[in-house]
């Protein structure tokens, strides 16, 4: 499975930064760094003058430690990948899927920078972004992330369409820990432009993908079920498991419902999100209601022990 969708019109909306953009966010990340570092260190000479040199030598490294790698992991932590340098280029660093990176992604990103672009001078981390296709250094590689560019030429922005009613909360026990990011980004590409898309073409690419996400889960896709109202209907399953998991660690308790929430607002038009009706496909029809008589549930209740409800 490819990490993207090509072929049928489907195109990549994150647009990958290149190394003169990102080379100039680093060079102003790392002119804000080392002025921090040049103040911290000095208001902490003046404060340890009357400790040894052991002490002092000490103190210098774990200001190092905290300022110059501890100082980037953090930003990029609790600004959801956009530093300082980041956003005056008008980059972000993203997950392979697009999603926001978390704290084990920055730790990695600058665990590796020490070596990529303080130790080398920016060497290292030159060479692997002319190398790779989508201008990643080795810390984006190894940590899951890519560097986007967030200002390019306004255009049709993805409209991804939640699932229909019918589907909501049907997948919430659905083991979704064995999907990689790359079927993630394919399924939302897909569904955002799935419109655009002839509709064989964009019927067979549903089940295409579909398959693979069923084949990942380990549970088939339910009889009846078109394919691309499936692959939105676990996408928003997965997206409420992540904004549940936020949720439950910011400060104040904050919660999310348990029942699924739309990803975005329904559009007014009273055309399917989903293409022709015939694609989209009807409701699955409930199931006839039996109705029991007084007679039958009390010989139920006879043989059961349990009274039929009144």
């Amino acid at each position: 499975m490819s990490e993207l969708v090509t072929g049928e019109a489907v195109a990549l909306e994150l647009r990958p930064a290149r190394l003169p953009s990102r080379g100039m966010a680093t060079l102003l990340d790392l002119a804000v760094a080392l002025a921090a570092y040049m103040v911290v260190s000095l208001a902490l000479l003046a404060a340890t003058a009357s400790l040894d040199e052991a002490a002092q030598m000490a103190v210098s490294i774990a200001t190092f430690l905290l300022v110059l790698v501890g100082g980037p992991i953090a930003v990029e932590t609790l600004s959801h990948g956009r530093s300082l340098g980041k956003m005056a280029c008008g980059l972000r660093v993203v997950r392979d899927d697009g999603g926001p990176i978390r704290f084990r992604h920055a730790l990695v990103r600058g665990a590796l920078g020490v070596v990529e672009i303080l130790l080398t001078l920016g060497v290292v981390a030159c060479i692997a972004s002319l190398v790779s296709a989508r201008g990643r250094r080795l810390g984006d590689v190894f940590a899951g992330t890519l560097v986007v560019r967030e200002r390019v030429p306004g255009g049709r922005s993805g409209f991804v369409p939640p699932p229909p009613p019918w589907l909501a909360g049907r997948f919430q026990g659905l083991d979704l820990s064995a999907v990689p990011d790359g079927l993630w980004l394919a399924i939302r590409q897909y569904l955002a432009r799935m419109n655009q898309l002839d509709p064989q073409i964009g019927r067979a690419m549903a089940e295409r993908l579909a398959g693979d996400l069923a084949e990942r889960t380990g549970t088939p896709v339910p009889p009846g079920v078109p394919a691309a109202p499936y692959l939105a209907a676990v996408l928003q399953e997965r997206q409420v498991r992540e904004a549940r998991r936020v949720f439950a660690g910011a400060p104040g308790g904050a919660s999310v419902p348990q029942s699924p929430v739309p990803a975005a607002p329904v559009p007014a038009a009273p055309v399917p999100a989903y293409g022709p009706p015939a694609y989209y496909g009807p409701a699955p029809a409930a199931a006839p209601v039996h109705e029991v008589r007084s007679d039958e549930g009390e010989k139920r209740a006879a043989g059961t022990g349990f009274a039929p409800p009144a």
